[in-house]
């Protein structure tokens, strides 16, 4: 389970890609709208992530 924590981690770092693709895409003559699409959807869950992971973390720690 202590993987988990980590994997949130992943998310941002495609978000991080795709933004990146998305910049490229946009100083050339293609479309960049998908990619910037699948970059703040990564970014969002991140975070989704990362406050699902406190709720369930704080909620073992109640007696």
């Amino acid at each position: 389970m202590n993987f988990l924590k980590y994997t949130s981690y992943l998310y941002l770092a495609f978000g991080i890609y795709f933004l990146y693709d998305g910049y490229t895409k946009w100083n050339t003559a293609e479309t960049p709208f998908l990619s910037f699409i699948i970059a703040g959807l990564a970014i969002f869950m991140f975070f989704f992530r990362r406050r699902f992971a406190k709720k369930f973390e704080d909620r073992n720690k109640q007696p």
